[in-house]
Formats: C-alpha cells, sequence, structure tokens
C-alpha cells in the first residue's frame, strides 16, 4: 500500500508538471491559430486545417490529463484512509492483551478506545453538517431564490435585472469560497499536492486575515516532503490547536514554528492568551473528554509521537508536538 501510494504521488507530480507544460503549447497554439484565421487567405487550406487540429488535440490531452490527475488524487485519498485506518487497527490488536496478560481486560480496554474513536468521528460528522447547513447549503437556497427573481426581471425590467446579474454572480463567487474553505477544512487539496509546509502557511495566513491576530508561521530546516501520515498528523494537530487559540485563549499574537530534522519534524504553536490552569483541566479531562486535545493526542500517539501542553492563567498557551520521520 504504501509502494502504491508513492506511484500515485509521483503520478500526481508527473500530470501536474505535465499540465503545466500542455498549458504552454495550448497558449502557443492559440497564438499561431488566431494569427493563421486572421490571415487565412495567405495560408494553405491544409495549413489552417493544421493550425486548428492541434489547438483541438492539446485541449483534449489536457482534458484527459485533468481526469487522470482526479482519478489519482481519489485513489490516493482512498488508500490513505485504508492505510490509516489499517495501521491503527494492528496497534489496537497488538494492545488487545493487558499488562497482566487477561484477554479479557485487554478486550474491554479497546472497545473503550473504539468507542472514544467513533463518538469523535460522530463529533466531527455534525460539525461538518452544521458547518454545510449554516453556509454553502443556506447560502445555496437564497441564490435560488434570487435567481427566480431575476428570471422575472429579464422580461420586465432588463437594465435592473442586468445591474441585478453582477450581485448574483459576486454571491456566487461567495458561495464557491465558503465551498473551497470546507474542502480545504476537511482535506486541502495542498496537503497531498505540495505538501504540509505550504498548507501550513495557507492555514495560518488564512488565520491571520480571518481572526485579526498577529499570526507568523516559521520553518526551520529545509523544506521537504515528509511521509503522508506524518504529514497527515503534524497538520491536523497544528490546525486543532489553531481552533483551540481561536475558540478559548483570547489572543492576540500566534506563532508557529515547524522543525524539520533529519530523523523527526516538531511543531509548536503558542499564543498569549488567557492560558489556563493545566492540573485542573487534565483532571476535568478524565471525566469530561475534550475531544480537541483527545484527537491531538490520539494522532500523536498513531504516529509513534509525543504531545505536550503548557499553560498558566495569564501566560497564553504551548502546544508542542514531536513526530518520527519513518
Amino acid at each position: 500500500m504504501e509502494e502504491s501510494l508513492l506511484a500515485l504521488d509521483e503520478e500526481v507530480m508527473r500530470l501536474l508538471s505535465g499540465l503545466d507544460q500542455t498549458a504552454e503549447r495550448i497558449e502557443d497554439a492559440e497564438i499561431v491559430r488566431r494569427h493563421v484565421l486572421r490571415d487565412h487567405v495567405r495560408y494553405a487550406a491544409v495549413e489552417v486545417e493544421a493550425a486548428i487540429v492541434r489547438c483541438h488535440a492539446l485541449q483534449q490531452e489536457a482534458v484527459l490529463a485533468r481526469a487522470r490527475l482526479i482519478s489519482c488524487r481519489s485513489r490516493a485519498r482512498e488508500l490513505r484512509r485504508w492505510h490509516v485506518l489499517l495501521k491503527a487497527t494492528a496497534e489496537q490488536l497488538d494492545d488487545h492483551r493487558s499488562p497482566d496478560g487477561t484477554l479479557e481486560e485487554g478486550l474491554a480496554r479497546y472497545r473503550s478506545a473504539s468507542r472514544q474513536v467513533f463518538q469523535i468521528i460522530e463529533e466531527e460528522r455534525v460539525r461538518i453538517a452544521r458547518d454545510m447547513h449554516d453556509g454553502p447549503a443556506q447560502s445555496l437556497s437564497n441564490l435560488v431564490l434570487r435567481a427566480e427573481i431575476l428570471e422575472r426581471l429579464v422580461d420586465r425590467e432588463p437594465e435592473r435585472a442586468k445591474a441585478e446579474i453582477q450581485s448574483f454572480k459576486d454571491s456566487v463567487k461567495g458561495v464557491l469560497d465558503e465551498t473551497r474553505d470546507l474542502i480545504f477544512d476537511l482535506r486541502p487539496m495542498t496537503l497531498d499536492d505540495l505538501g504540509v509546509i505550504p498548507t501550513l502557511r495557507r492555514l495560518v495566513n488564512e488565520y491571520k486575515e480571518r481572526e485579526g491576530v498577529e499570526a507568523r508561521l516559521s520553518v526551520i530546516g529545509a523544506e521537504r516532503r515528509l511521509p503522508p501520515e506524518t504529514e497527515g498528523a503534524l497538520f491536523r494537530i497544528v490546525k486543532e490547536a489553531l481552533v483551540n487559540v481561536r475558540k478559548h485563549a483570547n489572543a492576540r499574537t500566534l506563532d508557529v514554528l515547524i522543525n524539520l530534522q533529519p530523523q523527526r519534524v516538531s511543531a509548536v504553536v503558542k499564543d498569549d492568551g488567557e492560558g489556563f490552569d493545566l492540573a485542573a483541566v487534565e483532571q476535568r479531562l478524565a471525566r469530561e473528554p475534550h475531544f480537541g486535545i483527545i484527537s491531538m493526542r490520539e494522532r500523536a500517539d498513531l504516529e509513534h509521537g509525543q504531545l505536550e501542553v503548557l499553560s498558566q492563567v495569564g501566560k497564553g498557551t504551548e502546544v508542542r508536538v514531536t513526530l518520527p520521520i519513518p
């Protein structure tokens, strides 16, 4: 499975590079086609036909390459989901037996962990459904109503309809942006195509613009691609840390530091917000699990990494995670 994922990643990069080259060739061919058509009397019919056929062939080549790219990305996402699931299942099966060797107790702990995982998944589904309902779904409903109004205005007040169409186009663009934000939240395409560092850079920049805080991303070490599981875990942990800052910290500044080393990668998310009593929160977690913290720890544990949360009241919070690079 890992070999298949690597081959798919290489295929995606090859297709992206090929599409860039094809786009340049299409641009050159379009220039020739327009020139030939503009002065067609100077060229033989076979030359005019060749210019048109070449443009069409290149466009068809681009369409096929984009279809292949979509297929590869879809297959890669499916394989990554299965890889994470199988890896987690194997580790949990190894952990069935409790330290004292009692299989029944080990199975009970396994079932408890499974319930916790399913509960986290269900919480995420509820959040996604709520975001879809309050965001794109509601906006699309409004667009349908506006489209019906425009339909009536076209015959009665054509000038007003023309003015309303521009506003309608802006609204459609807004819905498209909302949908893209949700897609980025679920699984950003840049994570597969470009890697975790460019994706985190975009995440921090968007956080800065949306929340109006001074947010910075710093990288130590040469930027490079990491194993897909490591990139996914690092992105999700940093993203969850930013969500916690937005919800609870009331911070003015936020710093994200990524340290890329040969055998491991670490991330530090530090804010100057209100902070909290760490000991009291840890005690409360045992009674009332906070799924944000739990998910960060689960993701770090799944990749055999370490996660540490440091905080004091009035002195901000710092989340540190270190993940080994296989």
